[in-house]
């Protein structure tokens, strides 16, 4: 299968958001003094572990994603 130069460009543009989006996240969340990432005594909620989760399952898919367009790239610069 090709992909065009727009999507494989897309591609991986979406991948490095994912991982600039995903990772300004997680440093919030470890910073985060609201209460809900960590109660009291310092301890992860249920809300770090969940949104922790979230942000590992993006990053894996967020590569995976950015792979594909970079792949898409390099396959249209050999053939031009």
């Amino acid at each position: 299968m090709k992909l065009s130069r727009p999507v494989s460009w897309f591609l991986l543009a979406f991948g490095v958001w994912s991982w600039f989006i995903w990772i300004t996240f997680v440093k919030n969340l470890w910073k985060d003094g609201s209460g809900l990432a960590f109660d009291d005594a310092g301890d992860p909620t249920a809300y770090f572990w969940v949104h922790l989760t979230l942000a590992v399952a993006s990053f894996v898919l967020g590569t995976v994603v950015g792979a594909i367009g970079l792949r898409g790239v390099r396959a249209l610069r050999r053939t031009s």
